[in-house]
């Protein structure tokens, strides 16, 4: 024998469900014959006792009526009408006791039978204390027995057989335990056919989960496509409403796994992008480093001091503008994790006015306007970080327009919102960037040539900090019409 003992199966929910609604009609059907025949026999008895009482008292007044010397079983009954299986016996102290039972067939019916001592003594033993029983007589059966004294001191004896009640009940017990049993049979076929039919969304909804489960998610790019049948996914039913909700689940994980998809990918986008914008500055001050070794050990004098200061002029404007690229970098995943930002007042007609006044020298080919109001526009907001929203939206119409462009910078009040915004009459945005316009490293041309000389970070810093201050920045752009939005609440909730 295996020491390991087999685990036992456990049984499927429709054995189960199979099995516990058998099991209980059973039990309802088993009291209900028990009661139906208990029911039934009594009321078979109580009927039986009162034809016993009747010819008892019957056959009690035709004994009075005859003389003692004449009173014997035969002679009372003599040419009266009689039940079939009728027991009757008489004793008197004249003539002793005698007693007979008529036949219960049809074929024997008017024939009766002496019953002898020994059957008489049961009766007289079995109704010795009582005068009404039941009592089995050896020979002749079950009988219901009854015993009165007629005023002259003569004992008469009737009894009438139980043998058809025995039998009616046998009967009944034979037609529930069939009709049980057919019953429990049908029973047993609709419960499955329902039961299958009941449970059949939810084998729907476990051959989908499998088929997903199936499906290699964690890597390349995955679109759940298998979905539990509609027919099987009913919310109005109880196992409907399961492969409703595993359907809804199934597009809260698709749409999970393509924006993860498309992370991934903006994920490698973003290092490739920041490799080349990192690739470039260090290239610059590796070249530049390698002449100025080389200079000085070619040359001596004021030619080898002037090629190396210029070599490490370029040297110092590379790595500002490596050290500008990851600080950029850094503020971006600040913000992304909930930091970097101090909350204070800021009045944004003021923030404009300075941003205006700190763009205005770097392009004085544009025509720069503001438009603000007298009042202040106060929201609650990072001073510094905000001015670096200004800062970039301004810089941005200013590198992608053409000398003579007009930049306006507004800011007013709308409903809950104080609202910033930056139009320019330039030639607008290349529709095919536009989605992508907040994107890091997102340029308004797609070549790597730095023909604007940003790095494509700047939108993209805009776009982090407004949010951080729960706010939102839109652009529409159409040629010779292009505005950037900032909306802020006025009163927003801090730490939301």
């Amino acid at each position: 024998m295996s020491s390991t003992r087999m685990t036992r199966r456990p049984l499927t929910l429709q054995a189960r469900l199979m099995t516990a609604v058998i099991g209980f009609v059973s039990l309802i059907l088993v009291i209900v014959a028990v009661i139906t025949t208990a029911i039934l026999g009594n009321t078979l008895e109580r009927q039986l006792d009162d034809k016993l009482l009747y010819y008892s008292n019957a056959y009690r007044q035709y004994v009075e009526q005859f003389p003692p010397a004449g009173v014997t079983a035969q002679n009372v009954l003599g040419g009266k009408q009689v039940p079939p299986g009728l027991l009757f016996a008489v004793s008197s102290a004249t003539t002793g006791t005698t007693g007979l039972v008529v036949a219960a067939t049809e074929k024997d019916f008017g024939t009766s039978t002496a019953l002898t001592t020994e059957q008489l003594m049961q009766i007289n033993d079995a109704l010795d204390d009582s005068h009404t029983g039941t009592v089995s007589i050896s020979g002749i059966g079950s009988y219901r027995v009854s015993i009165v004294s007629t005023s002259n001191g003569t004992v008469v004896v009737t009894g009438l057989p139980r043998g058809d009640i025995q039998n009616q009940l046998a009967t009944l017990l034979t037609v529930i335990v069939l009709a049980t049993l057919g019953g429990l049979i049908l029973l047993a076929l609709t419960t499955a056919i329902t039961i299958r039919v009941g449970l059949r969304p939810l084998r729907a909804v476990a051959a989908t989960a499998t088929r997903v489960a199936n499906q290699p998610l964690d890597r390349g790019e995955v679109e759940i496509t298998e979905r539990v049948p509609a027919s099987e996914a009913d919310p109005r039913t109880e196992t409907g409403l399961v492969g409703a909700a595993l359907n809804k689940l199934l597009d809260h994980v698709n749409t999970s796994l393509s924006a993860r998809q498309r992370n991934e990918e903006r994920m490698r986008q973003f290092v490739a992008d920041a490799s080349h914008e990192l690739r470039t500055p260090l290239a610059s001050i590796r070249g530049y480093s390698e002449l100025s070794l080389r200079a000085l050990s070619q040359q001596q004098g004021p030619a080898a001091i002037e090629g190396t200061t210029t070599s490490l002029e370029r040297i110092q404007a590379q790595s500002l503008r490596m050290t500008r690229l990851v600080e950029d970098l850094l503020l971006l995943a600040r913000l992304d994790e909930g930091r970097e930002l101090v909350y204070g007042t800021v009045d944004l007609a003021q923030l404009a006015l300075e941003g205006l006044s700190d763009a205005r020298p770097t392009a004085p080919e544009h025509r720069w306007n503001i438009d603000v109001p007298d009042e202040p526009v106060v929201v609650v907001g990072d001073t510094g970080r905000l001015h670096q929203v200004v800062t970039n939206l301004l810089a941005n119409a200013r590198t992608h327009t053409p000398a003579g462009t007009e930049i306006t910078l507004s800011v007013t009040r709308e409903g809950d919102e104080a609202v910033l915004r930056v139009h320019d009459d330039g030639p607008g945005i290349d529709p095919a960037v536009h989605e992508e316009l907040f994107a890091r490293f997102a340029r308004g041309d797609s070549s790597r040539a730095r023909q604007t000389g940003g790095t494509g970070l700047g939108l993209a810093i805009a776009k982090a900090i407004v949010e951080g201050h729960h706010g939102r920045i839109e652009v529409s752009s159409v040629p010779g019409d292009t505005t950037f939005s900032v909306h802020l609440p006025l009163s927003p909730v801090l730490g939301a």
